[in-house]
């Protein structure tokens, strides 16, 4: 361990206790966005962060407005000349809760048992945007800096568990003050205690409502079936189209920008310890299934997909009605992954559909707003500094994973044209959105300590050189 590696260490160590009462006193704040009876608390969740950011030493801290809830910048520059600026993205909003929903302690009464911190948030995200204040701390005290290493900024939004509606336009609208080199998300997590990994990816979304409109009123199948269209067995001839036999989706042009994994990701997704029978039990599914000639992993993280959400139409009551529906309508939902386009996914469904809609039936086509995927190739230099911070936080490899969701990471790398990084510790059992979310408290001490170290790499990989080979 180095001289550096040992200060942060024992900086984060003779801290742990005061960052662990302040995150207490965030977390008992009930900010969440999705309720407007909250409002007021997601202000007050967004003030106190600007307090915590003013205490930890940042010159410029403001609250930014939004036509829906605040968010908190804050500003750090260094004093070196040519250093790389770092925007660091998370939230301080958090999902509903109550005791009543199941909770073994209140979900806003920070309760600690054992190394476990149980709170809403805790994890999903004020945990994990907290650590931050600390690990720049350490980075300081163990380095003798008086600034960072790298011009630091945060944008922690107040919206993202209401899906970021004002994200995207804060994003435009402040583009100039959020220019960064690079961003580093703190809204993700690990594989495992044991195995620490990070994200490099995340798939993005198209979504659609299908309509079938056949008859104007509904009519009976005696008199008419199997003379006029069937608006409910059309759809179901089209969804069923969707895949060919080997779960390939089949509509022309919709791989247009998929890139086959290398050999290294897929080597690097194998070594995880995935265990598929847990996984099918998360899933309550009792099999697993999808595109051949991919794994279980390689479907959901680095394959695009075409999901049937809902299907409806006709009668569905007790008992028998035996008409031709006069409607049918399904809701579909598009993953996507590497350069793959919303617009150009919605172009090519569009011409799909038109083509297998029958004479006599009048089709309706709803596309959501898309998000775009989110991917930062494993050799990018900024990707490969996070690597190396985990590394000396964690002291063994650091292994690569993809998120199978989407999030407001692709407005990040789209409006800021930036490459997007993870660094969260967070663990798949740590309950986001559920009952009893709750954090490990040495691994927040550990994600301080890696972001304490990740200012050193990022500096030193704008002047291609790690810190490993010659600081330490």
């Amino acid at each position: 361990m180095s001289i550096t590696d040992r200060g942060v260490v024992e900086y984060i160590g003779a801290h742990a206790d005061d960052f662990l009462a302040d995150l207490r006193a965030w977390l008992a704040i009930p900010s969440i966005s999705g309720d407007p009876a909250a409002a007021a608390d997601v202000a007050r969740s967004a003030w106190w962060l600007g307090g915590a950011l003013r205490d930890a030493g940042f010159p410029t801290v403001e609250v930014w407005e939004t036509p829906g809830l605040p968010a908190v910048f804050a500003e750090w520059p260094s004093a070196d000349p040519d250093a790389p600026t770092v925007l660091v993205y998370g939230h301080h909003d958090v999902q509903p809760a109550a005791l009543a929903d199941g909770w073994s302690t209140p979900p806003f009464e920070p309760t600690d048992i054992g190394d476990r911190l149980y709170a809403r948030g805790a994890a999903d995200d004020k945990g994990q945007v907290l650590f931050h204040l600390l690990g720049v701390r350490a980075h300081l005290a163990a380095t003798g800096r008086t600034t960072p290493a790298v011009n630091l900024k945060l944008i922690v939004e107040g919206e993202e568990e209401s899906g970021s509606p004002h994200l995207a336009a804060l994003l435009r609208e402040r583009r100039d003050r959020l220019a960064c080199d690079v961003v580093v998300v703190s809204d993700t997590g690990m594989w495992a205690a044991d195995t620490p990994s990070t994200c490099t990816g995340m798939r993005g979304l198209a979504e659609v409502q299908i309509d079938f409109h056949g008859p104007s009123a509904d009519i009976h199948s005696g008199s008419f079936g199997g003379a006029v269209p069937n608006p409910a067995t059309a759809l179901a001839r089209l969804i069923a189209a969707l895949h060919d036999e080997g779960g390939h989706v089949a509509i022309p042009g919709f791989h247009s920008g998929v890139g086959e994994l290398t050999e290294y990701e897929r080597e690097s997704f194998a070594k995880l310890p995935f265990d598929e029978s847990v996984w099918l039990g998360n899933a309550k599914s009792g099999a697993a299934a999808g595109e051949a000639g991919y794994t279980t992993l390689e479907r959901v993280w680095a394959r695009p997909t075409a999901e049937v959400n809902g299907i409806w139409g006709g009668y569905i009551g007790p008992g028998r009605k035996t008409i031709v529906p006069t409607s049918a309508h399904a809701k579909v939902s598009f993953r996507l992954v590497d350069r793959q386009d919303p617009e150009e996914i919605e172009r090519v469904v569009r011409a799909w559909v038109s083509e297998r809609v029958p004479a006599g039936i009048r089709c309706e086509l709803d596309f959501g707003t898309g998000v775009r995927p989110c991917l930062t190739p494993l050799d990018h230099p900024a990707l490969q500094a996070v690597v190396r911070a985990m590394g000396r936080a964690f002291d063994t490899e650091i292994l690569y994973t993809r998120e199978g969701g989407s999030g407001p990471e692709a407005d990040l790398q789209d409006v800021l044209r930036a490459p997007v990084v993870f660094l969260g510790v967070s663990l798949p059992d740590d309950g986001w959105h559920s009952i009893d979310e709750k954090v490990e408290k040495p691994l927040l001490l550990k994600g301080a300590e890696a972001a304490a170290y990740l200012w050193e790499e990022l500096a030193a990989s704008r002047r291609g050189a790690a810190p490993g080979k010659d600081d330490r």
